[in-house]
């Protein structure tokens, strides 16, 4: 690694502490950050789960970062549920997201207080939705979303297209002109460059919106 590599490693350090520092929700002293050319790693304790979340994106959101690798562990500080009282609280969850998610369309199950999701639902969004949902609840050290979709619309390959570069086109946070987008039936592959991780998941999170689709691979590469 040449010294500029280091240099702007070293920058980029300091700019992830100060953004961690800065992140109301996660205590930054409890965690500690290392970066080879521009790929963050994360490790040490936090309190919750919805914290481990926040200190990642917070990560994520630095200028420079290219990747982030997580190791960081949920150790909760006071008592928590044990797996079948968690698992019940997490389904009486459900119960209350009907507006969203149909009744039924998503089990729960949990083994050393990370919940796993399975089911069937029309769109990302509700997969998004259903994992957000539990996530806050005390005990939670992880969440597998296995939900699978399962679209009441096919794909339409030019349309999709068509609908997904307008959608990257209208966001400012997106420069359209260096990703590419192709379509396989139901499943979209992104490829091309972006500037920064948060821009990366905006286009992901533009293929998702698109009618019919089950899958995005996202390939973008994050220019440092």
């Amino acid at each position: 690694m040449t010294f500029t590599q280091l240099q702007n490693d070293s920058q980029l350090k300091t700019a992830i502490m100060d953004e961690l520092a800065w992140t109301a929700s996660v205590d930054a002293d409890r965690i500690d950050v290392a970066i080879t050319d521009g790929a963050v790693t994360l490790s040490g304790d936090v309190r919750s789960y919805p914290e481990h979340e926040a200190a990642l994106h917070a990560a994520m959101r630095v200028h420079g970062v290219v990747a982030v690798a997580d190791e960081m562990v949920v150790r909760h500080t006071s008592d928590v549920p044990d797996d079948s009282d968690l698992a019940r609280e997490a389904a009486a969850v459900f119960d209350h997201l009907t507006v969203i998610l149909p009744r039924g369309s998503v089990q729960t199950s949990v083994h050393d207080h990370v919940i796993t999701l399975s089911g069937a639902v029309t769109w990302q969004y509700q997969r998004e939705a259903a994992q957000q949902a539990v996530t806050a609840l005390p005990g939670v050290t992880g969440v597998h979303n296995m939900i699978t979709l399962k679209p009441t619309v096919e794909v339409s390959g030019p349309d999709a297209k068509t609908r997904i570069t307008a959608a990257l086109v209208r966001d400012a946070q997106v420069n359209a002109r260096r990703i590419h987008i192709d379509v396989t039936g139901s499943k979209i592959r992104l490829t091309g460059s972006v500037s920064s991780l948060a821009e990366r998941r905006q286009a992901e999170h533009a293929a998702w919106f698109t009618p019919g689709v089950t899958h995005v691979t996202n390939e973008l590469s994050v220019a440092r």
